[in-house]
């Protein structure tokens, strides 16, 4: 127990009293809403007190930093020793422009990269596909060829700069690009680090880029997964995400459940199908959060992950390596609490969610440009987000002790409220009989729909407040420059394009995709296929191609 019961007694009685106190207070002055929730409508209640944890054990449930079940961080000496990754989210244009917003960023104190892709590379197409029209370029960087991808990464070292990627149907032909760029510039395997995102999972889920069935979706990220455990041991073949979830107009519960469950299925699946030991790849899984605008409940999110998948690792899948037991992640600012009216707003939402992924004990971190939600960002705004992260490491004293929000009586049952209802959707999905058979009953797509219009529903009656849009509103704009990607840019990729494939040896490219071919009929790992292909100059889609022949395209059965 965590109190004594001299302490909950003595917390009893004095709550009574309390009580009887309000009573009086609020005939006076009655409280602003008939119900106080989160964002997410977890209701809150008007105090916490020991008696709302007298349940909990110290040394079980919370303990200290560095030992299971990890719910106050992974690390002992948490922030302490080193910040947590300044990573900013990026990607514009072609390569160059990108390479060029690069270097920026690590001169201004930037410590990892992030890259943000276009949507024909993100579905798998080269620019010069009907489906890439007026789309090169605009929401990310455009990349179709290993030589696109070297001029991303010049001048930069890549065995002392992470480099995530985030692209999911594509994944294996842009890791194999990296791979591929790092053995042409004398950088072992072995020595490069970073993560790509590769979650097909809560694609199906939520963000809808997609390419191939569930399947083989799953099977090509446990290619990744044994590939990288075998030659790449520093990089993170997976980014179990959530983010993308939230963003969709998931709870906060929602985003944990399904997260955490995803990651379960894809343990499960790399050990049966590849008949690995757990304990020698589960260190290697990584996980990305959204950092949403109430404070508290997502501290309580991000803390919650932590002792799940500690409990997870050594309960459910036996894993011994300490490291199996820990979750790592990566955490974003909410892109869908920023708002195009009053944009300069941002700053401050930025900040709070920020500030709650630092106590929630966040690895890395990317905060959003205010003007995100109209373009992509500019010099200018991506300096002041970065600043942000900087202003928080360096002047706040945040990082001066680690989880100092530990032992709140709010935090404490808040956290706990929010594991035992995403355990009840783990048990529901398993229920099913996973996370693939939920998918295609299309059980968590529904609860985030639901949740989404609940949400809209309180915006439109005024029970959640936007400030700017539903609230304090005002019909003065507030101008800021808008980047914008010229059309140009598409006509230089696709003449750069055409003049890889007229110069390469198209006999060896057309070998290499047979390769490709007969290793996904055969059911063989992709990954050294892929990274012969890449270097032989095969595109992007005439890879993706390959795989969309071989194993079907995904249709979403909401829109059919």
């Amino acid at each position: 127990m965590y109190f004594s019961k001299k302490t909950l007694d003595s917390s009893s009685t004095l709550t009574r009293k309390w009580e009887e106190d309000v009573k009086t207070a609020l005939k006076d002055s009655p409280d602003q809403k008939d119900r106080f929730s989160t964002v997410s409508d977890l209701e809150i209640k008007r105090l916490y007190t020991p008696e709302d944890i007298e349940h909990m054990n110290f040394r079980n449930d919370i303990s200290v930093p560095g030992e299971y079940p990890y719910l106050r961080g992974n690390q002992s000496t948490g922030y302490r020793g080193r910040y947590w990754t300044f990573r900013m989210f990026s990607g514009m244009g072609s390569a160059k422009d990108t390479n060029q917003r690069w270097h920026l960023l690590l001169k201004q104190g930037q410590t990892g990269l992030s890259t943000a892709f276009d949507f024909p590379t993100l579905m798998g197409y080269d620019s010069d596909s009907p489906k890439a029209l007026g789309e090169v370029g605009k929401c990310g960087v455009a990349i179709d060829t290993l030589e696109d991808f070297l001029t991303l990464i010049d001048g930069i070292p890549l065995d002392k700069v992470t480099t995530s990627m985030t692209i999911n149907p594509p994944a294996t032909i842009l890791w194999a690009m990296y791979c591929a760029a790092a053995e042409i510039k004398g950088v072992p395997l072995a020595k490069i680090g970073g993560t790509i995102q590769n979650d097909m999972l809560k694609e199906f889920i939520a963000q809808k880029t997609f390419m191939c069935p569930p399947e083989a979706s799953v099977k090509l990220i446990s290619d990744t997964v044994e590939f990288g455990t075998k030659y790449v041991p520093r990089w993170n073949t997976i980014s179990i995400s959530g983010y993308h979830i939230r963003e969709a107009g998931s709870t906060a519960v929602q985003e944990l459940a399904f997260t955490i469950r995803d990651g379960i299925e894809y343990v499960e699946d790399v050990v049966r199908r590849k008949g690995l030991n757990v304990d020698d790849f589960a260190p290697r899984l990584s996980f990305f959060f959204n950092s949403h605008i109430d404070f508290f409940e997502e501290i309580c999110k991000m803390r919650a992950a932590r002792r799940m998948w500690a409990k997870i690792m050594k309960e459910r899948f036996g894993a011994k390596n300490q490291r199996s037991w820990w979750l790592r992640f990566h955490t974003q600012t909410a892109g869908c609490s920023l708002t195009a009216q009053q944009p300069y707003n941002n700053v401050v939402r930025t900040t709070v969610e920020a500030l709650a992924a630092v106590l929630g004990g966040t690895q890395s971190l990317h905060t959003n440009s205010l003007d995100e939600v109209l373009c992509l960002p500019s010099e200018h705004a991506v300096e002041i987000a970065l600043r942000t992260q900087q202003i928080l490491a360096e002047e706040t004293g945040v990082a001066n002790t680690i989880d100092p929000l530990a032992g709140s009586y709010f935090i404490e049952s808040l956290t706990n409220e929010m594991e035992e209802k995403a355990w009840e959707y783990i048990r529901k999905i398993d229920e099913m009989g996973g996370m693939i058979a939920a998918i295609e009953k299309g059980f968590p797509q529904m609860e985030i729909a639901e949740a989404s219009y609940r949400f809209q529903r309180q915006l439109d009656a005024n029970e959640k407040i936007m400030v700017g849009v539903n609230k304090y509103a005002t019909d003065a704009k507030q101008e800021i420059p808008l980047v914008d990607i010229d059309e140009q840019v598409g006509e230089e990729q696709i003449k750069r394009l055409k003049d890889v494939k007229r110069k390469r040896d198209n006999r060896a490219a057309a070998q290499s995709l047979n390769d490709i071919r007969n290793a996904c009929k055969k059911g063989d790992n992709v990954m050294p296929y892929c990274i012969a292909a890449v270097k032989n100059l095969a595109s992007l889609q005439e890879i993706c191609d390959v795989y969309r022949e071989v194993y079907g395209e995904y249709r979403d059965p909401g829109l059919y």
